[in-house]
């Protein structure tokens, strides 16, 4: 693992939290390009049967361990993009049974790394949304998915429908990441790259440059796909977000959604 990348003592800076009495999030320091300080975080939610479900996995250290045994069994792994899959291997590890989710194009990059994983379901293109994951019941029944393939990273989001939470990797930015730098000895704004990039990828004010980032670049490719995912989410009935990067919005979340995909969710209408 890339130090200047993730933090060789992750036990000692890692923020471990309970934004609900089911919903433990795991936030740690993380540095885009060795430079960017822009955080990590796992979710790990305790599903009404007991069963525990864990998106975008930080590292597996002691505390998580014993907080995740405490919590329940663990029952599904999801990589919630193709980036967002560095810490797999220890949780399947240490969680054999549990079921591997992620997208499509995780499967083969991976193989092509030579860490290849016995996926039980990945998200796929050729499946449109909305439809239940097929996973199984237990997971349909809390949570709702959406496959935002039009994202350039391949973006798998999350609705956990009992707390109202969407959860997501790199689809929606809320830096300067306070919370998963605190422990670090790094602010969240520690140097001018990382002031720039927080600056583009803040939902404050009216977040024209993130509304600009995901037009002009993230979804040029496929805007289209990208402008109808928007659109599905839009659908869903949730107040938090859990994003990978920055602090959590831990209400109000939908109006800053919308406020951020505003481009686009103006476009997928005009698509109808």
């Amino acid at each position: 693992m890339d130090s200047k990348l993730v933090p060789l003592n992750p036990e000692a800076v890692m923020v471990m939290r309970k934004i609900t009495p089911d919903i433990l999030i795991c936030s740690v320091p993380f540095k885009r390009f060795g430079l960017i300080n822009v955080g990590g975080r796992g979710t790990i939610v305790r599903m009404q049967n007991g069963s525990l479900a864990v998106f975008s996995p930080v590292a597996l250290t002691d505390a998580v361990r014993n907080s995740v045994r405490e919590m329940g069994e663990v029952k599904y792994i999801t990589a919630l993009d193709n980036e967002h899959h560095i810490f797999l291997d220890p949780w399947h590890k240490e969680f054999p049974s549990a079921k591997i989710l992620g997208p499509e194009e995780l499967a083969p990059k991976r193989k092509k790394q030579g860490k290849e994983l016995p996926f039980a379901y990945l998200f796929k293109e050729s499946e449109p949304s909305p439809r239940p994951t097929g996973i199984d019941e237990d997971f349909d029944r809390e949570f709702e998915c959406e496959y935002a393939y039009g994202h350039a990273n391949k973006e798998v989001v999350v609705l956990h429908r009992p707390s109202k939470t969407m959860i997501q990797a790199d689809f929606l930015w809320n830096l300067p990441a306070h919370e998963q730098m605190s422990k670090s000895g790094e602010s969240g704004t520690h140097g001018f790259l990382t002031r720039m990039f927080a600056a583009i990828q803040t939902t404050s004010g009216s977040a024209i440059w993130q509304k600009r980032l995901l037009w002009y670049a993230i979804a040029a490719q496929n805007r289209d796909a990208f402008n109808k995912s928007c659109a599905r989410i839009d659908a869903w009935d949730f107040d938090r977000i859990i994003p990978c990067h920055g602090d959590v919005i831990e209400t109000g979340g939908k109006g800053i959604f919308r406020k951020v995909m505003e481009w686009h969710l103006n476009a997928a209408k005009k698509q109808q």
